[in-house]
């Protein structure tokens, strides 16, 4: 039984799948043909060194993203395509309130804080990999929190 104090949020669902390769054009033949999931709009950011194309599997508020990343340089940080499978996001219908409650009981959140995402929303990381001041993390897997809009709130809480 948990110990922690009640949380002032909710995680309602899985967001998204990131999946990073060298080369995106590979990852849309088995997403995009084999699969089928319709590309629904590309992000290229410097800053995190990705081209990406953000595609959707359903419809509405139960839709699920997956992401096909490929990095601008592969030799730069952060490297999108290690690994293959990039990180998991999570939607959550109070963003920072969610990351406030989290610091406090010791979750290591990545850099950058919250800001806006390729689609969008408001979105910060926990980090894969705790340390002795948050000892807290994804353990080896980096997680995507990321704002709810009100349509999926009102879907999914």
């Amino acid at each position: 039984m948990s110990t922690a104090p009640k949380k002032p949020f909710r995680v309602l669902g899985l967001q998204q799948v990131a999946i990073g390769g060298a080369d995106k054009q590979r990852l849309r033949r088995l997403w995009v043909d084999m699969f089928g999931l319709k590309i629904s709009t590309t992000f290229v950011s410097e800053r995190e060194n990705v081209d990406e194309d953000v595609c959707t599997l359903g419809d509405g508020p139960h839709a699920v993203e997956f992401d096909l990343m490929q990095p601008l340089d592969p030799d730069k940080k952060p490297a999108v395509h290690h690994t293959p499978l990039n990180h998991i996001g999570l939607w959550v219908d109070d963003l920072p309130q969610a990351v406030a409650w989290m610091t406090a009981q010791g979750v290591r959140f990545a850099p950058g804080g919250i800001r806006k995402g390729a689609t969008g929303h408001d979105i910060c990381f926990i980090h894969p990999k705790g340390n002795e001041e948050f000892p807290l993390c994804g353990e080896g897997v980096l997680i995507e929190l990321v704002q709810a809009p009100p349509d999926v709130v009102a879907a999914l809480g």
